[in-house]
């Protein structure tokens, strides 16, 4: 399974996928104009793949291939201060 791999314009480290590259027929257009002008990335052979990066594989081969596209957002930002508070036994005011 080939795909196509663009990164957003406006949204940082959100990625998607498509079955053809510069093919977004499948894409719902609201995703589209939130996810900016797509900018081609790589072009991915998934077949002989069992990971792919922070992407859950099975679930993007999945998608692909019942939807048409995947989209991967960034990870969670990581609450610092908070983790800190927890770990010192501090409690919010």
């Amino acid at each position: 399974m080939l795909c196509a791999v663009y990164k957003s314009s406006r949204k940082l480290e959100t990625y998607l996928y498509v079955l053809k590259r510069d093919d977004f027929s499948s894409v719902p257009e609201a995703l589209m104009k939130t996810f900016g002008t797509p900018q081609l990335v790589t072009l991915i052979n998934l077949a002989n793949r069992d990971k792919l990066g922070i992407a859950d594989i099975d679930k993007l081969k999945t998608n692909l291939s019942q939807h048409g596209f995947y989209l991967q957002l960034p990870p969670p930002t990581e609450d610092l201060l908070k983790q800190h508070r927890i770990d010192a036994g501090v409690e919010d005011v």
